[in-house]
């Protein structure tokens, strides 16, 4: 068999939490320059049609704390089939579909690859949760290599509004930095604030506490590799070394390809044209893995 080609190739794109699909712009034209198709999806919850408390754009934000959050139905299948559906469609075009997850997307991308596997040739975690060793993200989230995290306290109580709720548009700027700390800490110095605009409130509960349940004969058997980000505070470096070990160990014929690249979080915002390099130098192995 004949190795893919760029034009073969289409990189389904999956963001993190309280992200959106319109994070991944700014990497998606950079992947164009380098002759590569991607499609960025937005997961339940997320995006521009995305509902949010009926306060949190009122003067004092009335209610933003208590206020029951519209995602709290969402359950992670319904994540997973929002990836399901892009593979699909992807799979009629291309020969070769690259699943790329990013941080908390890693449930939904992992939970797809699983049902799915015949429709993913290459996965690709970009500090991303990989439920392999531990099936909850809350399970990493929780471990003791992950002490050290900028941690986004959240608003209110997740379990009854149905959510984990964060404020970016926080008129105290301690809570704004710290966001800004976990996801964008290199973010240059001097940068607008405008960051916060394209951050959801919500994410539904269920995303960070349902188990995502992953096999060595079908996630396992496809070629992935782990894009490590050297200075995340949001996902130490300790963090993901545990996420990439405890995976290997399920599958030991086939572990993961580990990339390292400097910088925080959010790669995709802050150095979208050396990410989407390495995106593409990974999504074009010549290894034949």
């Amino acid at each position: 068999m004949t190795r893919p080609s760029s034009s073969e190739t289409v990189l389904l794109l999956v963001h993190g939490a309280w992200h959106s699909a319109s994070h991944w712009t700014s990497t998606q034209r950079a992947l164009a320059r380098h002759g590569v198709a991607s499609v960025a999806v937005d997961l339940p919850g997320s995006g521009l049609g995305a509902p949010v408390p009926s306060g949190y754009f009122l003067p004092g934000q009335p209610g933003f704390a208590s206020e029951k959050s519209a995602l709290h139905g969402v359950t992670m299948q319904d994540s997973v089939d929002v990836v399901l559906d892009a593979l699909g469609n992807a799979r009629t075009r291309y020969r070769n579909v690259v699943l790329v997850a990013h941080s908390a997307g890693g449930s939904a991308a992992s939970g797809a690859a699983e049902q799915a596997p015949e429709l993913v040739d290459r996965l690709v975690y970009l500090s991303s949760f990989v439920p392999a060793g531990r099936p909850r993200f809350a399970d990493y989230i929780e471990a003791e290599q992950n002490a050290g995290a900028v941690r986004i306290p959240p608003v209110g109580d997740p379990a009854e509004l149905g959510a984990i709720r964060i404020n970016p548009l926080s008129a105290d700027p301690a809570v704004t930095e710290g966001i800004r700390r976990a996801f964008l800490s290199d973010l240059p110095a001097g940068s607008p604030d405008s960051w916060r605009q394209f951050l959801h409130p919500d994410l539904p509960f269920a995303n960070f506490t349902t188990p995502v349940p992953v096999s060595a004969a079908r996630w396992g058997r496809i070629p992935r590799a782990y894009l490590r980000l050297t200075d995340d505070l949001a996902l130490p470096p300790a963090t993901q070394d545990l996420m990439i070990a405890e995976a290997d160990l399920l599958t030991p014929e086939n572990p993961f390809r580990v990339h390292s690249l400097p910088g925080g979080h959010s790669p995709f915002a802050t150095r979208p044209d050396e990410l989407a390099a390495t995106l593409t130098a990974v999504a074009l192995d010549r290894s034949g893995r």
